[in-house]
């Protein structure tokens, strides 16, 4: 084998210093700056991504916060909206439930006018009834005839005991 022979060591020697250098050159000269400038061009991409994915994330947090103090603002009007809805319900309630009392309450004192009424005119009625049935009857049971005023002073009498 030629490469085991020692005479062409020295030969060998220098061919590999030379390509060992000519390599080294390359890959400092060529090769690693430009694997340098992509690691570079990489990182500036990741760091970007990873500011603008901050800034989203601000924005996200700035939105929620505006929308929860939205949301706050809507439930507090809502909730206002409802107790002047509630009270404007109930004043209206009250009012209508009044106007009801009053209605009831008057159409109770016409009831208990008739009512008053109706009974004045039945013990009217019932006192003119009983004169002339206490006149018939002392007619039939007597014989006797009797005058309408006196078997009505009679009832009076008997009525005011």
């Amino acid at each position: 084998m030629p490469q085991l022979d020692v005479s062409t060591f020295p030969t060998q020697l220098i061919w590999l210093a030379i390509s060992f250098i000519a390599l080294y050159v390359l890959m400092s000269k060529l090769a690693l700056p430009r694997i340098a400038h992509v690691l570079d061009a990489r990182q500036k991409r990741i760091d970007d991504c990873i500011a603008q994915a901050e800034e989203f994330r601000k924005e996200a947090e700035e939105a929620l916060g505006a929308y929860e103090k939205a949301l706050a603002e809507s439930k507090a009007k809502a909730q206002e909206m409802l107790r002047e809805t509630t009270e404007g319900l109930n004043k209206q309630a009250e009012a209508r439930q009044k106007e009801l009392g009053d209605r009831l309450a008057q159409q109770i004192k016409d009831g208990e006018t008739r009512i008053a009424a109706a009974k004045q005119a039945a013990l009217a009625n019932v006192r003119d009834v009983a004169a002339e049935v206490a006149r018939t009857a002392v007619e039939k049971v007597a014989g006797l005839a009797v005058d309408a005023g006196k078997a009505s002073a009679a009832v009076d009498a008997a009525l005011k005991e």
